[in-house]
């Protein structure tokens, strides 16, 4: 599932810091960000006041790497985004949704309903083998596959389904009673990967996290234990379309609702614990920056800063398939600011 993830996490942690910086000082704070930190212009940023969406591509350090900044300037309160966010409903009438469901607390075997492979990738988990196989999976999990599963019944799609809902379960709960460590090693191409070794090297690059939410950075560190009282855990699933195969992730979303003068009005990030293509990591942090400029009605910064490594995007074809996806990428984060400012500024 994940390889690779350090490039992603500089970058992203490295501009989350800065954000953190901006959000515990004034507003010119935040402007100077833009302009220091992100690159942007005069008119780019007067462009965010003014309810314009402004997106840009983040130099890659590595070539799988894609890495987007995105803000626009909202008159609403971040109450209101969070609503936004974690309105799964929503979701699932978004056009690149094809299914998403949301764990019960405990998560349960019944919230996986319709959490399934294609009839190509059912075929493609017949010849996998540990380092080379076309879905992103465990080497125990290949291996309990090919001794579980009756290739030759008519029912071979349900009992593959059944096996992979119940493995997603099972290493859920793993997750949620053990942390990053449930995690595991990913084995489906050449190198294996420590996902949580990664994960706690990609925070330890981070220095304004431990100074400026230090519960925070811990929580995300610690996981499940030392939950702070204004942090919120969600974890859903979804089947989505960003290439040609239909993709499924199992994603955990932390909500911190800011409680101290100078922390962001609320942070979200969306943590992907697992994706059957194309993403082999992914984390996307949402900031909402309190404007305390203009007393007469409320507004606020919405800064997106959303990482991912992708596997293809190498070679002389990845070289392609990678401004096709990093245009298609931009487009939809431009139309999706634009989006939350209509809804969120509709509902003042």
């Amino acid at each position: 599932m994940t390889r690779t993830l350090l490039p992603i996490a500089v970058s992203l942690v490295l501009i989350a810091a800065a954000i953190l910086r901006a959000s515990s000082s004034s507003v010119p704070d935040v402007q100077s960000f833009f302009r220091d930190s992100i690159g942007l212009t005069q008119s780019q940023i007067s462009a965010i006041r003014a309810g314009k969406p402004v997106t840009k591509t983040m130099p890659p350090r590595s070539p799988d790497e894609v890495f987007l900044f995105g803000a626009i300037y909202i008159h609403a309160t971040p109450e209101t985004y969070l609503d936004f966010a974690q309105d799964f409903n929503r979701r699932r009438k978004l056009p690149n949704y094809l299914a998403l469901g949301v764990f019960s607390n405990p998560p349960k075997l019944s919230d996986l309903d319709g959490f399934s492979l294609d009839d190509d990738d059912i075929k493609a988990l017949k010849n996998c083998r540990p380092g080379d196989c076309l879905i992103q999976i465990p080497a125990s999990s290949i291996e309990t596959i090919h001794q579980s599963i009756n290739w030759s019944a008519p029912d071979v799609d349900n009992q593959v389904n059944q096996l992979l809902r119940g493995g997603v379960l099972d290493r859920l709960l793993a997750y949620q009673r053990e942390g990053n460590r449930a995690l595991g090693v990913y084995n489906d191409k050449r190198d294996p990967t420590d996902v949580a070794d990664h994960f706690a090297f990609m925070l330890s690059y981070n220095k304004a996290l431990p100074e400026y939410l230090p519960t925070f950075n811990n929580y995300l560190l610690s996981y499940p234990s030392g939950r702070p009282q204004n942090v919120e855990d969600t974890f859903y699933w979804a089947k989505v379309k960003f290439g040609l195969k239909p993709t499924l992730r199992v994603v955990h979303v932390i909500t911190m609702r800011g409680s101290a003068a100078g922390e962001p009005a609320c942070v979200v990030a969306e943590k992907q614990l697992y994706s059957s293509h194309y993403f082999e990591t992914a984390l996307d942090l949402s900031f909402c920056i309190r404007d305390g400029s203009d007393s007469s009605q409320p507004g606020f910064y919405l800064i997106m800063a959303l990482a991912s490594e992708q596997s293809g995007l190498t070679g002389i074809r990845g070289t392609i398939v990678r401004k096709v996806a990093v245009d298609r990428s931009v487009s939809s984060l431009q139309d999706a600011l634009s989006t939350i400012r209509a809804t969120l500024e509709g509902k003042q």
